[in-house]
């Protein structure tokens, strides 16, 4: 009987340490909304659905910050104001419910609801500046239904089938009492407490395996040594200042460890490295600590070999083993394309027909490379994908599950059982060093923002070591100091080596938080002197993250390549093209001016790129009369009429006021997302000059709205020498 193909699913539980040091409350409510919706469902759709099998890797700062909630110790503004009766909340606290209790999915969480989406209107659409004029008209009962919506709306669906108060509280939709939000608190505080017990028996009925990451989600080969980046980018500008402290790798991981052995007792055999982030002496470190295997992206293995990744991408589908000096390591290389596919694709399909699509590609992997000594994992966040999921990803994740373990071709495991039975022996010596995102550094290394922030860690730690005899022989031991002082100091350096701070840093993403991070890695930095009773540097007083032009996120970073194809195929598609936020242009006309959210442009060699994007899908803002004008100014003015029934034509061009056609051809498509390719010999820019650009929407032959309302984007072109010049991508 020919064997199966073993599919390994991993899903990484993560989120910042957001809990403010200085404080003692809780920046951001994110640990707790995913908590009730995404931390207690995967497991629980995992037990809900009869063969279903799948590896939960935990950081243990998480965990440490879901206990804190479920204790009900943690203090949280976030939830201070959602408990608070309405009548007692000051105009500023008021305010503060409009800008941020509709933080969710509008399509998946909002519009479900009449009167959730009929506060969102009163609100103003999260209009910049639109609450304060608002807030007046909201009564004591709005805002109590506001609460009670924010907080119900993050709920997940496994939770709502097992806790029948919040399928009830949903079912009533309107005019709360302050019984029922009271009762709403009361079941999400049971249901934060289950989520441990949850993962832990399922872990002991052999359902889930459960593994861990480095305390603090820090980049460990970084902690190594900065310099192993130029292995990876050879054109990185590095810090200042030298990081070489393999020692607080090697705390990282062993705190980790040691922590999750007490939540969970046992010592957990897997390990996820933050961001997939590899280097000879990072796995080294991580086997002396007792690991039998790892997981990491399948670039690194491309990389990693001549050859690449061998005909239809054999190699990767096996358990290779990493041979160093303190023994051998498992290694699972995540398919990058099957991953993405469920993290940014399959939300849109039908359920049925998306988990089918992922079970006949797997079933085609099969039938190439065949069964016996082959694995392919599945690796992604367990907790970002599902608010973009009708229900939560309930009805895809039961069909996934369920159709890989009834197929006879297929055989969901974990790790540590691929591990156990697989006899391929095939061995690495050294891996290419890098992470899950273009197999290097770059997210986290090399932008003044992230070099300064590393600075700022080495010159925190040499403080510490220099004012403190006791934090010193702990960060060289890596062995927890008995003082508490002296604990807290470790704590708070290693909690500022977290790579979530330096993701937000730089100009690779964009959230309208991030002065938040910046505070709280600075925070965290900050502690370390009040604790030495020394007054921290000045350059910790001012923000890290600078402010760009009104709406600009970042200018392209290298060449772009996407699929014209309406939608967002993988994180990579667009990662590297630079990127204006709408909502921070000014309005437009009519309503229609909060429709556009992101303006996103790049380019090759032979195109122009260009990516529009909606507060909602377009294929649902717009009607299919609606044409959206793409305007670009170089040396005459040129403009692209976009329809969602048309998806080629040519560009025009202003000529005596007068438009008419060039022959350049160009392609679009509007689906959830509008994209746009435009011939650039058509324009015909020179290397190192600037293009404008704005948007227009017309309906009915009325310009309904223009984005930005005053003068046009600044979009600059560097030419071929981007691909040179940046060492980013």
């Amino acid at each position: 009987m020919p064997h199966p193909l073993d599919v390994v699913i991993v899903w990484h539980m993560h989120q910042p340490y957001y809990k403010d040091p200085l404080k003692n409350e809780y920046a951001l409510p994110w640990t707790y909304l995913h908590g009730i919706k995404d931390y207690f469902d995967m497991p629980a759709i995992v037990e809900d659905t009869p063969g279903a099998k799948a590896v939960f890797n935990l950081v243990p700062s998480l965990i440490e910050q879901l206990l804190d909630y479920a204790s009900g110790t943690a203090v949280d503004p976030f939830l201070e104001k959602g408990q608070a009766a309405p009548a007692d909340l000051s105009q500023d606290d008021r305010i503060f419910l409009l800008e941020n209790f509709f933080s969710a999915n509008r399509q998946r969480m909002i519009e479900p609801s009449r009167r959730y989406l009929e506060l969102l209107y009163m609100a103003g659409e999260g209009k910049p500046g639109s609450a304060r004029d608002r807030v007046r008209h909201f009564t004591d009962q709005d805002l109590l239904d506001l609460q009670v919506w924010f907080f119900l709306a993050w709920t997940g669906e496994a939770a709502r089938r097992r806790y029948p108060v919040f399928a009830e509280l949903v079912a009533k939709g309107e005019d709360f009492t302050a019984s029922d939000k009271e009762l709403l608190f009361a079941t999400q505080r049971e249901l934060l407490q289950s989520i441990i017990p949850l993962y832990k028996r399922l872990h002991e009925e052999g359902r889930i395996e459960l593994s861990v990451t480095p305390y603090y989600h820090p980049i460990l080969p970084l902690l190594c040594d900065l310099r192993v980046a130029k292995t990876a980018m050879p054109r990185v500008t590095l810090p200042m200042a030298g990081f070489r402290h393999s020692e607080d790798a090697r705390a990282q991981i062993r705190r980790g460890i040691d922590y999750f052995q007490e939540i969970f007792g046992f010592t957990p055999k897997g390990m996820w490295p933050s961001e997939g982030s590899v280097s000879d002496e990072a796995l080294g470190i991580i086997t002396e600590c007792g690991m039998s295997w790892i997981a990491t992206d399948e670039e690194i293995l491309a990389k990693s070999m001549d050859g690449g990744l061998g005909n239809h991408k054999e190699r990767l589908y096996r358990p290779w083993r990493f041979a160093n000096s303190h023994g051998e390591l498992g290694i699972f290389f995540r398919d990058h394309q099957l991953s993405d596919l469920v993290g940014f694709t399959y939300s849109q399909w039908d359920a049925g027909r998306a988990a089918g699509d992922l079970i006949g590609r797997l079933t085609t992997i099969k039938a190439r490379v065949g069964g016996e000594g082959r694995v392919v994992p599945i690796i992604l966040d367990g907790e970002n994908a599902w608010e973009y999921y009708p229900n939560n990803a309930y009805d895809f994740l039961q069909r996934m599950y369920r159709g890989i373990a009834e197929s006879p071709a297929l055989n969901l495991a974990t790790c540590s059982e691929v591990l156990k039975h697989n006899a391929f022996d095939g061995r690495l010596h050294s891996i290419h060093p890098g992470s899950w995102i273009n197999g290097n550094y770059g997210i986290w290394i090399g932008h003044p923002e992230e070099n300064l922030a590393w600075d700022l860690v080495a010159k925190a730690r040499a403080a510490a070591v220099s004012g403190n005899p006791t934090v010193a022989a702990a960060l060289e031991s890596g062995i927890p100091p008995a003082d508490a002082s002296a604990e807290l100091i470790c704590r708070s350096l290693y909690a500022a080596e977290g790579s979530d701070w330096f993701w937000w840093y730089g100009d690779d993403h964009f959230s309208p938080h991030s002065d938040r991070f910046d505070r709280l890695f600075r925070q965290h930095l900050m502690n370390v002197y009040r604790l030495l009773g020394q007054d921290p540097p000045r350059e910790l007083l001012e923000p890290i993250k600078k402010k760009s032009p009104a709406g600009l996120i970042r200018e392209p970073a290298a060449f772009i390549d996407p699929d014209i194809n309406g939608r967002v195929s993988d994180y990579f598609e667009w990662l590297a093209a630079g990127l204006y936020d709408l909502t921070r242009q000014g309005s437009a006309m009519h309503s229609s001016d909060r429709m556009l959210q992101s303006f996103y442009y790049g380019y090759n060699k032979s195109s122009l790129f260009f990516r529009i994007d909606g507060v909602l899908d377009l294929s649902r803002l717009l009607k299919e009369i609606d044409v959206i004008n793409l305007h670009l100014i170089y040396d005459r003015e040129y403009r692209l009429p976009l329809q969602i029934r048309n998806e080629e034509g040519l560009l025009l061009v202003k000529e005596n006021n007068v438009w008419v056609p060039t022959r350049g051809h160009c392609r679009w498509k509007i689906a959830k997302t509008c994209e746009v390719s435009i011939p650039l010999g058509s324009i015909k820019l020179t290397p190192k000059s600037k293009l404008f650009a704005y948007v227009s929407l017309v309906r009915d032959n009325e310009e309904i709205g223009r984005w930005p309302t005053d003068a046009p984007l600044m979009l600059y072109y560097a030419g071929p020498e981007i691909e040179l010049d940046n060492w980013l991508i």
